[in-house]
């Protein structure tokens, strides 16, 4: 009898609920770890563009093992929230000292809003720089290393991973950074990313084309696409980016902002996309987000009642691209998000977002779409 997907889904949340860590002594250990995010979108549409639908969807169902086996470490995960299961983390490491060795597929090292844990970051849709600029999961070797508030990583990485094969070519980026505050609810992050990838000839000999078609208006916003980047002639294309970040920590309070720029050319086109964002949070009950500084990055906040903690957010968000001389494409967006979260004292969390966008055509700055959305979390990790 074929599974239906509610039913699919309801097995796997039992298994994530039921989901048992084991150590078997101190050389051999395993742990489980999941996520469930449930979502849901309901917009406010101009009369400009196409309209956006409403929608809900089971956005993320992840399972993991992580542990060692003697002197290696390993994580294995995977998002089971589509029709087929997607690999994830899929890597093993050996730490010597700082140092950590990565061989598999991992994040390469990109900015902090895409180092931070979905599961903590303060808004439902991540900023687009995040969504823009780094490579995702990607097959390759890197390293990473931490010395007294600075943290630093490198990584080669191939333009495939173990379930999207289309993307042909390689890649090298780097990290690096420094927190000179890194106490409880006292921090100051600085830091800067940088890569180059070398995509071999998109849209010709099975390999996909290079895009950057942004959902301006969130998950569920597939009519609010900005089209800046499209290079499909087979020709290779090389790609550098680089991104600045910054981010501090005052008791209840906490900030972040990034900016960050991609160039590309294939000898015949050159393009060019620049995105930044500001993000500020206030947790009015009192707590500090947690930092580590030893991957420059945000982590949970936890409650310290019995009631919760409850957390207010705002963020602007913008993004510029072009492409010429041939085929030109050009046009920006900006956006302003404002959300409350509730986390519960273990293990759940509840977001509400309102995200006031629009597209534009530049140069002149005609507003193509002006889309609102209401967007919501259920969110449970363990």
């Amino acid at each position: 009898m074929p599974i239906t997907k509610t039913r699919y889904r309801a097995s796997l949340l039992l298994a994530l609920v039921a989901a048992p860590s084991a150590q078997a002594d101190d050389d051999v250990t395993l742990k489980a770890s999941g996520r469930l995010h449930y979502e849901f979108a309901y917009f406010d549409n101009d009369r400009r563009g196409t309209p956006e639908r409403d929608g809900d969807d089971l956005r993320s169902a992840w399972l993991a093992i992580a542990g060692k086996f003697h002197v290696i470490d390993y994580k294995f995960e995977a998002d089971f929230a589509g029709h087929r299961p997607v690999a994830r983390d899929a890597y093993i490491a050996r730490s010597i000292g700082s140092t950590t060795l990565l061989l598999g597929q991992f994040k390469p090292i990109s900015p902090l809003d895409d180092r931070i844990s979905t599961n903590h970051a303060p808004t439902v849709e991540r900023s687009w720089l995040m969504q823009t600029l780094p490579p995702s999961y990607r097959l390759g070797v890197g390293a990473t290393g931490h010395h007294d508030g600075m943290f630093w990583g490198a990584s080669l990485y191939s333009l495939e991973s173990i379930d999207a094969w289309k993307h042909k070519g390689s890649a090298v980026g780097t990290r690096i950074g420094y927190a000179p505050w890194h106490s409880p609810g006292q921090v100051l992050h600085l830091g800067m990313s940088a890569a180059r990838e070398n995509y071999d000839h998109p849209g010709t000999r099975g390999a996909a084309p290079l895009r950057v078609q942004l959902r301006t208006a969130g998950y569920f916003a597939d009519n609010s696409r900005l089209a800046l980047i499209d290079y499909r002639s087979g020709r290779d294309v090389e790609a550098t980016k680089l991104a600045l970040e910054s981010a501090g920590v005052h008791g209840a309070f906490s900030w972040q902002a990034e900016y960050g720029k991609v160039r590309y050319n294939d000898g015949q086109q050159r393009g060019e996309v620049q995105s930044g964002y500001v993000l500020g949070s206030w947790v009015i009950t009192g707590e500090s987000p947690s930092y580590d500084v030893k991957a420059g990055r945000f982590g949970p906040i936890k409650p310290t009642r019995r009631s919760g903690a409850w957390e207010l957010e705002a963020q602007y968000d913008q993004i510029r691209g072009r492409q010429w001389p041939l085929d030109r494409h050009e046009g920006a967006a900006d956006a302003w998000t404002v959300g409350v979260n509730w986390y519960a004292p273990r293990h759940v969390r509840l977001m509400l977002d309102w995200t006031d966008s629009r597209r534009r055509a530049t140069p002149g700055g005609r507003t193509l779409d002006h889309t609102g959305v209401l967007a919501g979390r259920v969110q449970f990790d363990f």
